[in-house]
């Protein structure tokens, strides 16, 4: 089983609690109907899967761990939502029956886990027939910034080598069409869609979040650990990230691959 790169960090937290169904799943929102049951994969804090919850029956959200799990409980409880379930458990082996799900949604899961040609068939499993199996990930080698700062550059290249030291694939999104065709889906929908931060609120927000992150998370202690980064790098990718933060041009896009696959 692959290690999770990015850990649970508050300054991890901070950029997944952003997310919503609207920013990180509007390719799935048409397919759903008031009557489905919804299994999401890898649910994280769980905003996007309280926001899933509002459109359907039933959701269910899956994680790894009880702590990580917690997390979403705790998203639910806030909101009011009484039409969730939590389940311990690893999308390669999922222990539901067959046929169980109307829709299977993974956000930003595929590109961390050991084998996502594998997950996508467990994720097929478990989803009815005429349902649909719908996953978005990002692709860092697609990242694209402005003003060009070495920083960054370096920043890019250290996370790439830590996530795929950790068994994830990060340039995930330009490969989900091909990992759905060798999981045996047919009837695919293919798509893409970007975040941008451009304005001086955004800016300020995501380069700060990277600048904690680069000195807090699981990829900071990866990152020491394992001698791929000293101290007095990431401090200075960290300064690069406030640098890019507070630049009046600063403008930062994050591209998506999307699959939604018909059963």
């Amino acid at each position: 089983m692959a290690t999770y790169t990015h850990g649970h960090h508050e300054s991890v937290l901070r950029s997944h609690r952003w997310r919503t169904a609207e920013n990180s799943a509007a390719y799935l929102l048409p397919h759903l109907s008031s009557g489905f049951t919804l299994l999401d994969v890898g649910c994280g804090p769980g905003t996007i899967t309280a926001n899933l919850a509002t459109q359907v029956t039933h959701v269910t959200a899956l994680e790894r761990t009880d702590a990580a799990l917690d997390l979403a409980r705790a998203e639910v409880a806030r909101q009011g939502l009484t039409n969730v379930g939590f389940a311990v458990g690893d999308v390669h082996a999922l222990d539901f029956p067959d046929d169980s799900f109307d829709v299977v949604h993974a956000h930003q899961v595929l590109q961390h886990v050991t084998d996502p040609v594998a997950a996508l068939r467990e994720m097929r499993r478990v989803t009815r027939p005429g349902g649909v199996v719908a996953a978005r990930d990002s692709d860092y080698a697609g990242f694209t910034w402005f003003p060009l700062m070495p920083e960054l550059d370096e920043w890019l290249a250290l996370y790439q080598r830590i996530a795929r030291g950790n068994g994830g694939e990060p340039d995930a999104g330009r490969r989900m069409l091909s990992w759905a065709r060798a999981a045996g889906f047919t009837d695919i929908t293919a798509t893409a869609s970007v975040w941008c931060f451009a304005d001086d609120a955004d800016r300020q927000w995501w380069g700060g979040m990277w600048a904690d992150r680069i000195l807090e998370s699981d990829m900071a202690a990866t990152a020491l650990r394992t001698g791929a980064a000293s101290r007095e790098d990431l401090e200075r990718l960290s300064a690069g990230w406030r640098a890019w933060s507070q630049s009046p041009d600063g403008w930062f896009t994050i591209p998506h691959g999307e699959i939604l696959c018909r059963v």
